[in-house]
């Protein structure tokens, strides 16, 4: 469960569904959620530098899937290595890529970078 930045919204991972369920809570009376479909299972993940993408592992399916917080919406499913198991995932400016998302993965060495500043580095992102 992550707080948008930009809505009063929860994300929550609904992990054998494949869905990410934004709850919407400015009306605490009535609840409005909107689901995301993405990947199954989405185990772990987190926001990038900005607050703007969520990024969250579909460890079974072997993805990283990308919520756009402030359209609410899915953006892009990343294949990753065997396995990805980011916690909340690493936030870093890299010297040639620009800002990106760091995650590894179970049983392996493997590290992946995702940018994540598409309007500066869209090469990357």
């Amino acid at each position: 469960i992550v707080a948008s930045h930009f809505n009063p919204e929860f994300l929550v991972n609904v992990k054998e569904t494949g869905k990410v369920m934004l709850v919407d809570y400015s009306d605490l009376v009535n609840l409005k959620i909107t689901e995301v479909s993405a990947a199954r299972f989405l185990h772990d993940g987190g926001l990038d530098a900005s607050g703007r993408y969520f990024m969250v592992a579909a460890n079974a399916s072997n993805l990283v899937a990308v919520i756009d917080t402030k359209e609410n919406k899915l953006v892009a499913l990343i294949e990753s290595g065997q396995t990805p198991h980011p916690g909340r995932g690493a936030n870093f400016v890299h010297s040639e890529f620009g800002p990106v998302w760091a995650t590894s993965h179970l049983g392996d060495e493997t590290v992946i970078l995702i940018g994540t500043d598409p309007e500066n580095h869209p090469e990357n992102a």
